[in-house]
């Protein structure tokens, strides 16, 4: 059996740091926390590294940059599969939820069909994956044909989070139509007409949304899947979504409606990215303020992985939060709202995903990472 011991680290606890302490690894968990007997664990000194959890992003979309890299040309899905395991690892991400939008009026990977093979290629390719690969599908609710492909995911047990979004122009993140219009030409590279193709069927499929998401929400709670929403822009709409059985509501886009998510028993997840842009891509609320407010309990990659580290250690200077607590928004708190309780934090018992970081130049780098106490990377920087 596996077994080692992480030495002279300073370690990032759930609500302290500690200097030069010790961790013991046995099999996929952690034996103990500075052991008394280690006898046969191999030593692995981490001097002037910090040791944490492996980070939990539960909402990166990434992975469909992989599989399309330009409009219309497609990369094989194992090797989309393998380089997305790949880039995530090196980013400190153990558990990541790869997002696949089911919304058939858009293009491209977001085809129903063409979004349930690449699900089922991240199943496929977690046999053998660096981390724990896992599927957030995203439900587009104006979406009349998408149900029947999400019901057969949902019971091959392929789906591991199921989020409801609805991008209508006029309310959510996009609250008028030519911000809508502008998205679509951007990210499709369509025309006009193809646009306004999408606009009239968005609008046509909105009647019959609510019955469509109440059936999947209880397929999904009877697997066991979390539920989340997407753009919330009201209390209204939290306590809606509240009545599904959702347990995250993803990007909130003012303080009143992540205020009332939370108060509501919701974990509200914000973007990484805003964090380190210091401002929404949409123009909708920053994440920073989120912080800073109090009512942010997660940050996601969103489009980009390896923004999770760098952001979240610059939050204790930026919104004088601890360490510990700016690390459990991307550790602790995302494994919890998505029911994953073994992981997130370096506690004896807990699955041993673990991340050795060294500050390089003032940039956080990932040095080595272990995924359920097997070896997933290893690289060197060169001191700051």
């Amino acid at each position: 059996m596996n077994r080692f011991l992480l030495t002279h680290a300073t370690v990032v606890l759930s609500d302290q740091v500690c200097s030069d302490l010790a961790i013991l690894v046995q099999g996929e968990t952690i034996a103990a926390i500075d052991p008394d007997g280690t006898a046969g664990a191999v030593e692995i000194d981490l001097s002037g590294r910090m040791l944490m959890p492996g980070l939990v992003d539960l909402h990166c979309d990434a992975l469909e940059k992989e599989v399309e890299p330009r409009p219309g040309v497609h990369f094989p899905l194992d090797l989309a599969c393998a380089q997305a395991d790949k880039r995530n690892a090196a980013a400190g991400i153990t558990t990541v939820f790869h997002a696949l939008s089911f919304a058939n009026h858009e293009l491209g990977v977001r085809n129903n069909a063409f979004a349930s093979d690449i699900a089922r290629a991240i199943h496929a390719w977690q046999a053998h994956a660096l981390i724990d690969n896992r599927v957030h599908a995203r439900y587009e609710v104006t979406d009349e044909t998408a149900s029947p492909y999400l019901s057969a995911l949902l019971g091959e047990g392929v789906v591991h989070l199921l989020s409801f979004m609805d991008h209508s122009p006029g309310q959510g993140q996009f609250r008028d139509v030519e911000a809508y219009r502008n998205y679509l030409a951007k990210t499709y590279k369509t025309g006009e007409a193809a646009l306004d193709d999408i606009l009239q069927r968005k609008a046509e499929s909105a009647r019959g949304a609510l019955s469509r998401m109440e059936a999947l929400a209880a397929a999904a709670r009877d697997r066991g899947v979390a539920i989340a929403s997407h753009d919330d822009d009201s209390p209204s709409k939290i306590a809606a979504v509240d009545a599904l059985g959702a347990v995250i509501s993803e990007f909130p886009i003012n303080l009143e409606t992540a205020a009332a998510a939370r108060a509501q028993g919701l974990a509200t997840l914000f973007g990484a990215p805003n964090v380190l842009r210091g401002k929404s891509q949409s123009g909708n609320m920053r994440a920073l303020d989120a912080v800073l407010a109090g009512v942010a309990d997660c940050l996601c990659g969103d489009y980009s992985p390896a923004a999770l580290l760098p952001s979240v250690m610059r939050l204790p200077e930026l919104a004088g939060i601890s360490l510990p607590a700016a690390i459990a928004l991307v550790t602790r708190n995302p494994a919890r709202a998505a029911g994953l309780a073994d992981r997130g934090e370096i506690a004896a018992g807990n699955r041993a995903d673990l991340i050795a970081v060294r500050q390089c130049a003032g940039l956080p780098q990932v040095e080595r990472v272990w995924s359920a106490g097997r070896p997933a990377l290893s690289a060197h920087f060169a001191p700051a």
